[in-house]
């Protein structure tokens, strides 16, 4: 392969294998995610998502193969330096911003720019301006200036994405950000992302959830995992499919595509064996 075709290349995992206490995490686990592209990552809870996510931020490591991400291979890199240019949003990290009584929206948004919990260093007028750019581009400009712990679920989730985003990430990891929102708040989140995904300038998307409705239009491909292994990996309307999350979730699944988001329904009460 070129250099030129391995820039283009934001992860690429070779054949990964993560065993815990004897027991498979994640076993032969080869994918490459491109520049342009944005994935969804579905799997039941222990399929390996999360395990997989730790692999490509460098807070595990695998018994084999090799991970690259921006093109930099994982033992021949700075982890702490490659970490910078990678958000992750997921809901354990609000436990975090639990006893952040007085920090505002705009000020949970500004702490991104160092991922810190809080504000310790100086914060410029440009950095100011992004935040508040950043509070419009979610839809949460009218609660700027009110308390974290005030906000709505939803607006604390579009809160911590902002957070993400103010270090301008090449690549933004949403680790099941609809995690306890209700219809509403989770369509506006949805929303939200979906207008991300549609901006040229911004970072690559992984979209990890176990629910198949989340996948908003602009996400263009998806993997399946189950039990650490790939169902299936690659464009969407290529990958989910019936067959494949049976496979995925051992249920018997109706798929039906609405305005290019995918919604299923269980068929019968009986479970599908590998």
């Amino acid at each position: 392969m070129n250099e030129e075709a391995k820039k283009q290349h934001v992860i690429e995992l070779e054949d990964i294998v993560w065993k815990r206490d004897g027991k498979y995490i994640l076993n032969s686990v080869s994918w490459t995610v491109e520049k342009g592209q944005h994935w969804a990552v579905l799997g039941l809870n222990g399929s390996g998502k999360t395990s997989l996510l730790k692999m490509i931020t460098g807070y595990q490591w695998p018994n084999g193969g090799a991970v690259t991400v921006f093109g930099q291979r994982f033992g021949q890199v700075n982890i702490q330096e490659l970490r910078k240019s990678i958000g992750w949003v997921s809901t354990s990290l609000d436990d975090r911003f639990q006893n952040r009584t007085r920090d505002t929206a705009l000020e949970i948004i500004l702490s991104g720019k160092n991922a810190s919990v809080g504000i310790y260093e100086e914060v410029t007028e440009a950095d100011i301006e992004k935040g508040r750019k950043l509070l419009k581009q979610l839809g949460i400009d009218h609660v700027g200036n009110q308390y974290f712990p005030s906000l709505s679920q939803g607006e604390r989730r579009k809160a911590m994405i902002g957070r993400a985003l103010m270090a301008s990430p090449e690549l933004l990891i949403l680790d099941e950000p609809c995690n306890g929102l209700d219809i509403y708040s989770k369509e506006e989140l949805l929303a939200t992302i979906e207008e991300m995904c549609q901006d040229p300038e911004g970072p690559t998307l992984l979209y990890v959830t176990h629910h198949i409705e989340e996948i908003v239009p602009s996400v263009s491909h998806a993997l399946l995992l189950n039990k650490g292994e790939i169902v299936g990996s690659g464009e969407k309307h290529a990958v989910l499919t019936e067959p494949l999350l049976e496979q995925t979730f051992h249920v018997p699944v109706a798929l039906q595509w609405e305005g290019e988001r995918p919604w299923v329904r269980i068929t019968a009460k009986r479970t599908i064996t590998n």
